[in-house]
Parts: structure tokens; sequence; C-alpha cells
């Protein structure tokens, strides 16, 4: 019976133990990665001229083939299956170019990349603030980013190297300054 006893008590021990670690790990994780920017990526519009709507036909395409005739009159027999030499009766009908599409909806903000040393940084900049769009370190750097009401900074670190990313728009219109210590 004391075995059983001490069995248990080993067993609980272990448990309240390596719960209370699990919690104080998944914490400390929580708390490190609450500060980052991983936030979903949003998606941004596409300008592009040459960009096309869902339903919006191609001008051209080398698959497409133009329906053929139908035979007006079935084939004789007796007659060989040689093609005629007399081609169809009426005019080829001129096709008008499809219209261009339209002009999308311009965006408020600005799309703009700067790559520096330790990655590459996206903002999204409008006249009066900005959004950061993406932020990827390279390969061996790490990355922090940090997010105001009036500024946004992305900074890369490596071996005790710094390169930071500042996007500012505290009463004058965002503008982007580079930075490496």
């Amino acid at each position: 019976m004391a075995r059983m006893h001490r069995g248990l008590v080993h067993a609980m021990a272990w448990s309240l133990s390596t719960g209370a670690a699990v919690t104080l790990s998944w914490w400390g994780v929580h708390t490190v990665m609450s500060g980052t920017a991983y936030d979903r990526p949003r998606a941004l519009p596409i300008t592009a001229g040459g960009a096309t709507t869902q339903g919006a036909k191609p001008q051209a395409s080398s698959t497409q083939r133009a329906p053929s005739p139908t035979p007006s009159k079935p084939a004789a027999s007796g007659k060989s299956g040689a093609p005629s030499a007399t081609p169809p009766a009426g005019k080829p009908s001129k096709t008008e170019p499809p219209a261009p599409p339209a002009p999308a909806e311009p965006t408020p903000g600005n799309v703009k990349g700067y790559t520096v040393d330790g990655g590459r940084v996206v903002f999204d900049i409008g006249e009066s603030s900005a959004e950061l769009a993406s932020a990827t370190p390279h390969a061996g750097w790490q990355m922090q980013v940090w997010k105001q009401p009036t500024w946004i900074r992305v900074t890369f670190t490596k071996d005790g190297r710094e390169v930071s990313v500042f996007c500012t728009w505290n009463g004058h219109p965002p503008m982007v300054e580079f930075d490496e210590r």
C-alpha cells in the first residue's frame, strides 16, 4: 500500500511540474510573439492598365476558334469524299476589336518597396499616413517591427549590425528614412 501511495505522489508531482513548465513556456512565447508584426498580409489593389476583371474576355487567344460553318445541304451519295474547289458563299464578316477594359479606380495610397542590407520593406503610403504592407528579412537576419500612430519602424539585426527603415508622418506627408549602425 505504501508503494502505491508513493507512486501516486510521484505521478502527481510530475504532472504538476510538467503543467507548470508548459504554462510558463506558453506564456513566454505568447509575450514575445504579441509584439511582432505577424498580422495577416493585406491584399493591395492592382492598378496596372493590363489587369482584367472577372468576366472580361481576353483580347486575343490562340486557343479560341471561329465557329465552323455547317453544311447547308447534305452530300449526295455516290460522290467522292473530296472537298469542293468552290469557296463557301457569303463574305467573311469583319469583327470589331473588343473595347479596352475600364481603368481600375485609383487607390488612395502608393505602394513602395525598399531593399536594405537586412531585408525588404514595403509600405502603402497615403497622403497623410502609411501602412506596412510587408517586411521580409534576408537569410540569417532577425527582424523587429514597431508601429505607432505617426510612425513605423522596421529593424533588421545580424551579428551586432542594425539596419532600420523608418516611415514617419507626424504633421507632414509620409517620408521614409534609413539608419544603419
